[in-house]
């Protein structure tokens, strides 16, 4: 017979805790790494996988100092580190091939499956450095064990890059901690626990050691979740974010840095208004009537016209004053669109979409519940 076991109800919320705010910062940090250059992009994804990394192993051992046992037990330090670079380093592997390729739904279920393997690795690997007791798995524990993590993992990741909107990065959090939370309980769950000699041990990580690291790194997580928090939802205009994540416009030099030229508000202009954007360092003017629509991307502005997509210096406030009078629509909060590029409406529910097939660097636009009456008007439906 196996040892009997227990869990500390507050810790278990606890590593709940740890998981969502692990999981918000990181897939938080890896949204709209697409806009941004190749350096960068390789530094935030690797900065996103030691926080979900690093937020698996934390939870799964603050799980673990909630485990009471009716014998003391220990951890092996090498085995526990090799637990926590690991869920780091596969983690680091789903994100590459999420934000390195293009995405398609072949590869985001390849990023979910690598993801389960990620947690599943982690959780076994840790629980192999326990000392003086020894965990006993079942054939049916590890097969519901990888099923559920494998499941919630390529499910989490779906919601989070299918569309990649706040929400569904809200929700993609939610899934992934359930993943993590529910592949560990269940797995320990279905292991038994047996008391084992530690003789021949010389080096062992005592539980209260083990709390010192855990809470070094609850803490940086929940450093990192403020920080994430803090700039998930911006003042003023924000990014749409309904439509999948496209290409930034080129500019000179692979790693150059966003040049954003800051417009003061002024009154609308009355007559021809031509619509300044960026390329190549200079400051050009476009054609309204050649425009597609415009976009508001964070702290900045896009204009879509063709094949091109290109910096505008206007916000989207300032964009739609000055664009007054002219056929211009705001559609959405972080849209204005000329129904004149218009191809197709689609109705979804109290919202809808207007496709632009003729402008390749677009696709297509949300419309608004508010604006979706407006809109159908102009559309003549």
């Amino acid at each position: 017979m196996g040892l009997e076991y227990s869990h500390n109800a507050w810790l278990v919320l606890a590593s709940f805790a740890i998981a969502l705010m692990a999981g918000f910062t990181g897939l938080s940090m890896a949204r709209g790494l697409s806009r941004v250059p190749e350096g960068q992009r390789k530094l935030r994804v690797a900065m996103s996988a030691i926080v979900l990394g690093g937020g698996i192993w934390s939870m799964h051992f603050v799980a673990m100092l909630g485990l009471q046992l009716p014998i003391p037990f220990f951890y092996d330090p090498l085995i526990t580190l090799i637990s926590a670079l690991l869920g780091i380093l596969v983690v680091g592997l789903a994100l590459i091939v999420l934000h390195f390729r293009r995405r398609t739904p072949a590869r985001i279920t390849a990023a979910g499956v690598i993801l389960g393997v990620g947690i599943l690795g982690m959780h076994y690997t840790g629980m192999a450095g326990m000392q003086a007791c020894r965990a006993a798995y079942t054939p049916g524990g590890l097969v519901l064990a990888g099923a559920i993590s494998l499941v919630l993992s390529t499910l989490a990741v779906w919601i989070a890059y299918w569309d990649r909107t706040r929400r569904n990065v809200l929700m993609g959090t939610v899934c992934f901690a359930v993943a993590v939370v529910a592949l560990h309980f269940i797995a320990v769950g279905t292991t038994q626990f047996f008391e084992t000699d530690l003789s021949g041990f010389d080096l062992i990580l005592g539980n209260e050691a083990l709390a010192m690291v855990v809470t070094l790194a609850a803490f940086g997580i929940c450093g990192a979740f403020l920080l994430a928090g803090a700039t998930f939802f911006p003042e003023g205009e924000a990014v749409a974010a309904a439509l999948p994540e496209a290409p930034m416009p080129e500019r000179v030099g692979a790693d150059a840095e966003p040049v954003v030229v800051a417009a003061k508000p002024v009154e609308p202009a009355r007559g021809f208004q031509p619509i300044p954007y960026e390329r190549e360092g200079r400051v050009l003017f476009a054609d309204p009537a050649g425009v597609a629509a415009i976009r508001a991307e964070g702290h900045y502005t896009i204009l879509y016209r063709g094949e091109e997509r290109a910096l505008c210096p206007w916000s989207i406030s300032e964009a739609e004053k000055r664009l007054e009078g002219t056929d211009f629509l705001r559609v959405h909060r972080s849209y204005l669109i000329n129904p004149a590029h218009v191809t197709g409406f689609e109705r979804r529910k109290d919202t809808g979409v207007v496709f632009f097939d003729g402008v390749a660097s677009l696709g297509k636009v949300p419309v608004s519940r508010s604006r979706l009456t407006e809109v159908r008007e102009v559309l003549g439906l």
